[in-house]
């Protein structure tokens, strides 16, 4: 629809993963899917995802990891941001290689949804993704 914004997203790594070509993936996919997108690349400390996501007020942060850390990156990271009440009602998910185990972990995926994730897309499920791009979570603000 003509005049209509579409839809923003921040695409980070985890401050110790230095793979990219994960979230340029993720950055032509979800442009293809009509987002404007906003990557800040592999390495990203937490103090810039957090004051990129407080100044762009993205609809969407997406937390991609290859190196088998994120769980543990990813527990800081969402902390940090959810710590700021300009991103309480901004739907965060993290996906990728989570752990190094190789194995889907259902206590950390448990971990990082209690940490503040709306969804963790620890399967690759492209599919999932793009179901909850179409229907985005709605968090509980208090």
């Amino acid at each position: 629809m003509p005049g209509t914004p579409m839809p923003t997203v921040l695409v980070t790594g985890t401050s110790s993963d230095a793979h990219t070509w994960n979230l340029v993936y993720l950055q032509l996919l979800l442009e293809e899917w009509g987002h404007e997108v906003t990557n800040l690349g592999p390495c990203a400390p937490d103090d810039l995802v957090t004051g990129s996501a407080v100044e762009l007020r993205p609809d969407l942060i997406v937390v991609s990891s290859v190196n088998g850390h994120g769980h543990q990156d990813g527990l800081r990271l969402v902390r940090v941001l959810r710590a700021r009440p300009e991103l309480a009602g901004t739907t965060i998910v993290i996906g990728g290689k989570l752990g190094t185990d190789g194995l889907r972990n259902v206590g950390q995926v448990r971990r990082l949804l209690a940490a503040g994730y709306d969804r963790v897309f620890d399967d690759g499920d492209v599919n999932a993704f793009r179901d909850m791009l179409a229907r985005p979570p709605v968090r509980a603000v208090s």
